[in-house]
């Protein structure tokens, strides 16, 4: 049973769709479940000269849980220096939330992945100090995602498909 806020955030996400020309960009999707997060951010300077989540926005293709947690992790972030968003973690979500059943904890996860994985992005590509547990954490996730593509080549092309066609459909309207 979902709560009131997880149905709210399901039925009206925050920060929906695809952003043009990121800062940075995390991808990740669980094989199990076949939920796929896509996280866009923009970051911008505080005056003090911190790093700051100054747009976030979220494509899921997943259930209730996924896009819930995608949400919520936006309305958690944006705002928020870079440091201190690094920090959140799955238990903000699911409280955020009021809960999760335990069968969909992994939801709250893959958000803070996506999350940590666009915040890598964007610190890659401007070559700026990466923190040690980031790096950790990305290559967690790399290790995970080699895996995954090793054993389900067909099924990642498939869903590369997917998403290029729904990308394709968006840009039509």
């Amino acid at each position: 049973m979902y709560t009131k806020k997880v149905l709210k955030h399901f039925k009206h996400p925050h920060n929906y769709g695809k952003m043009k020309n990121p800062d940075g960009m995390g991808k990740v999707g669980n094989i199990i479940c076949g939920d796929v997060m896509w996280l866009y951010i923009k970051v911008g300077k505080t005056k003090d000269d911190q790093e700051f989540i100054k747009d976030i926005k979220f494509e899921t293709f997943g259930c209730v849980a996924a896009i819930a947690a995608s949400s919520i992790i936006t309305d958690l972030a944006k705002g928020k220096t870079l440091k201190k968003v690094l920090k959140t973690n799955k238990d903000k979500i699911v409280k955020s939330l009021g809960g999760l059943p335990p069968v969909k904890l992994h939801c709250s996860v893959l958000a803070i992945d996506a999350l940590k994985e666009a915040i890598y992005d964007y610190l890659s590509k401007n070559k700026k100090e990466i923190p040690i547990e980031l790096r950790r954490h990305h290559q967690r996730i790399k290790k995970e995602k080699k895996l995954i593509e090793n054993k389900y080549k067909e099924w990642i092309k498939a869903e590369e498909r997917i998403h290029k066609n729904d990308k394709k459909n968006q840009q039509k309207k």
